[in-house]
Parts: structure tokens; sequence; C-alpha cells
């Protein structure tokens, strides 16, 4: 499982890259495997301020739809258009072409409080309930 060390990581299974005041967010490559392939985005918080835990969106796998949670809190800058028209980016590049927002970085002693890829590495081998996603197992 590809869990580059350079990104942040929620318990919710969202990574985060941080450039400057701004963090490029996606779902992880474990979230999008649990998922299955993913049909939709969507995002509705574009230019809308929102606080760490809020939820920024959704992810439309063809058998669940699961609640997208920010891991900071901050403005949402963008969505990625990408992926209106090819929303399996998701799925096939998780940690490039497939990032679902920018967020603005409100406060930045949040992103220290997120975990490493070791942390990250080891919530996800030894959990049995990892998030709030609904996986379809």
């Amino acid at each position: 499982m590809n869990l580059p060390e350079n990104l942040k990581y929620t318990k919710d299974h969202e990574w985060v890259r941080i450039e400057g005041n701004t963090a490029y967010v996606g779902i992880t490559d474990f979230a999008q495997r649990e998922l299955g392939d993913i049909v939709y985005v969507d995002i509705d918080t574009v230019d809308k301020q929102i606080n760490q835990e809020d939820v920024f969106g959704t992810v439309e796998a063809v058998k669940t739809v699961s609640d997208l949670f920010s891991p900071l809190s901050g403005t949402v800058l963008a969505f990625n258009e990408k992926l209106e028209s090819n929303p399996e980016l998701v799925n096939s590049d998780p940690y490039g072409d497939g990032w679902i927002i920018q967020l603005s970085v409100d406060d930045a002693s949040q992103v220290e409080e997120l975990l490493s890829a070791t942390a990250y590495r080891e919530l996800i081998g030894t959990k049995t309930d990892q998030s709030r996603f609904d996986f379809t197992l």
C-alpha cells in the first residue's frame, strides 16, 4: 500500500500535503481501495469556511456514499475540477491528480496533530473499525 512519507494523515483516511499556507486534501490509497470504484465526488463547500472534522463533501463509489471530513480548519479554496469528468483519478492516483480540495490553513498547529505515515500505517494495520467511512467489504 502506498503511503508517502511527506504527507500527513487522519484517522478518517484523508491525506494532507502542505504547500505554504495551502493544504491539498484527498483520500488515502487504503480508503480508495476499501471504497472501490469512485464514480462521483461532490464538493459543495468551495469558498466556505469549515472547521476541522466538518464534512466538506462526499465520494460516491459503486455501492456506497461516504462523507469526507476536513483534516484542518480553513476556507475551501478550490475543488479539483478534473474529478468532474474523471472521478476515477481518486482510485488511480490518490496522492497526485486525485486530490480533492485545496484548503487554506487557518491554524498551523492543527497540522502537527495529524498522523505521520508510520502512525497511519499502524492505525490501519491494527484497527477493525478504522473510520467513519462505511466501507462495504
